[in-house]
C-alpha cells in the first residue's frame, strides 16, 4: 500500500495540508496500537504496522519536497540516493552564489539583501518550468517527460537548500 491510498487521495506531487492533519488524526485513532491491546498478536503487528507507515507517509506529505521525491520514486524515475547529473550551467550559477554566501560568512556579516534576492531568484527561476506541472499533475495523463522535468528541479532544488544549510552552520 503506498501513502496515497493510505490516505485514500490521489496520487498527487501536492498535497492539501489542512485535509492531510485531519485525516492523519483519524487514522492515528483507526490504527493506534493502544486500541488493539487485547487482540491477538497478529492484530497487534498489523496496527504497529499501520501506525508506523501512517506515520512515514504524513511526514512526507507534509514536506512538498519529499512529497514530490515520493510520486518520482512510485514512477521509478528517482532511487533514494541516486547522484544525480545537474547542468553545468546551473552549478556554476550555484558556485557563484556559494562563494559569496562563503565570503560573507568569513567576513562575519550576513548575506545581503541584492545576494538574497539572486537566490530567490534562482529558486523562482528553476521553479518556473514546472509550476504548472506541479499544480495540475493528473495520475495517468501527466508525461514521464515532464516527470522528468520535475526530477530535474526537485534535484537543483535540492542542491540550493544543501549549499544554504552549509552556509547557515
Amino acid at each position: 500500500m503506498n501513502y496515497f491510498e493510505l490516505f485514500d487521495i490521489p496520487v498527487s506531487l501536492t498535497v492539501d495540508a489542512s485535509s492531510i492533519k485531519k485525516k492523519f488524526y483519524a487514522l492515528s485513532r483507526q490504527y493506534h496500537p493502544d486500541f488493539f491491546s487485547n487482540t491477538s498478536k497478529e492484530e497487534q503487528e498489523k496496527a504497529l504496522e499501520m501506525s508506523a507507515l501512517l506515520n512515514k507517509a504524513f511526514k512526507v506529505f507534509s514536506n512538498p519536497e519529499e512529497t514530490i521525491k515520493y510520486v518520482l520514486q512510485l514512477k521509478g524515475l528517482v532511487e533514494e540516493e541516486e547522484k544525480y547529473q545537474l547542468p553545468p550551467y546551473f552549478l556554476m550559477e550555484v558556485m557563484e552564489l556559494n562563494e559569496l554566501l562563503m565570503d560573507a560568512k568569513m567576513e562575519g556579516k550576513a548575506a545581503s539583501d541584492p545576494l538574497k534576492k539572486q537566490i530567490a531568484n534562482l529558486q523562482t527561476d528553476i521553479y518556473e518550468p514546472v509550476k504548472i506541472i506541479v499544480a495540475d499533475y493528473k495520475e495517468g495523463i501527466t508525461s514521464e517527460k515532464e516527470l522528468l522535468q520535475v526530477k530535474k528541479y526537485y534535484f537543483q532544488k535540492k542542491y540550493i537548500a544543501r549549499m544554504l544549510s552549509t552556509i547557515a552552520r
